[in-house]
């Protein structure tokens, strides 16, 4: 997908939710769990309710991994159902690969060519050699890992070398790699005071913003200080939309959820005069 695509549909929708499919089989409906494939079974619902109100998809593949080969079946199979049915919703393998080039290029290819993602998270510490890779593919993005939202951001991320914090050089340093039009970022939402200087380094980059909701962060701060003339924003609600019930009703439950986080969104869109 194109980024003025992306940015058509944040239009047309005046929305930039990103809904995070983090499906833990402990959590859903126990009517859910007795089907022939729980995991998907409980995608395809939260996605059939939510997509009115929603731009992208991000699967966390650490809660599809921990069911083994089921797991990864039903990946492909949401991955195939989004892009079959959902085309028009930019989807995200959360998937924070980071390794030497030869061992990046099959990640790329895997994401990529095999389940038709859009974009991958990809972490930054092993240098350009393990990014670059993700970068050679039209229309595929990686999304840096820049500055996150856990409490361990600060044992590393924060630090810094003549007066520049690591992530900052993280940034600065992303721009000279080589595809770096297809670079995004991700930044929590938990650390929204940093989004105004993190502006100042990629104006024009898309951010993905996870924590808002059950994490805390705040979506008016991460609107204020995180969106560009065009949005440039893809924020990320996991937790607090697909386990907002844990009863039958838990994908329109699910929608609801969405659907008042939509509306926020649509506001800070109409102010900023996006839409």
């Amino acid at each position: 997908m194109t980024q003025e695509t992306l940015l058509k549909n944040i239009k047309a929708k005046q929305s930039y939710l990103c809904v995070g499919l983090d499906i833990d089989l402990e959590k859903v409906p126990e009517f859910i769990r007795n089907t022939e494939d729980p995991l998907f079974t409980f995608a395809k619902a939260i996605i059939d309710k939510t997509h009115s109100y929603a731009v992208a998809y991000k699967p966390n593949l650490a809660f599809f991994e921990s069911y083994g080969v089921d797991g990864w079946r039903a990946f492909d199979k949401i991955m195939r159902y989004l892009n079959e049915n959902y085309p028009e919703h930019f989807t995200i393998a959360d998937a924070k690969r980071g390794d030497i080039g030869n061992t990046a290029a099959r990640y790329a290819k895997a994401f990529f060519e095999n389940y038709g993602v859009d974009a991958v998270t990809v972490a930054p510490y092993m240098g350009k050699d393990a990014v670059e890779p993700f970068l050679t593919f039209k229309d595929k993005y990686a999304i840096l890992l820049s500055l996150t939202s856990n409490p361990g951001a600060f044992d590393f991320q924060f630090t810094e070398e003549n007066g520049k914090k690591l992530f900052e050089k993280v940034l600065q340093t992303s721009l000279k790699w080589n595809g770096a039009a297809q670079l995004m970022y991700v930044v929590g939402a938990t650390k929204a005071s940093a989004l105004t200087s993190i502006r100042q380094i990629i104006p024009d980059a898309f951010l993905l913003v996870p924590g808002v909701g059950a994490q805390g962060g705040s979506l008016k701060e991460v609107s204020e200080f995180g969106m560009n003339e065009s949005c440039g924003l893809l924020v990320n609600s996991s937790r607090g939309i697909i386990y907002a019930s844990h009863e039958e009703n838990f994908a329109d439950a699910a929608a609801s959820e969405a659907k008042k986080i939509q509306q926020e969104m649509a506001g800070y869109l109409l102010k900023k005069g996006i839409i």
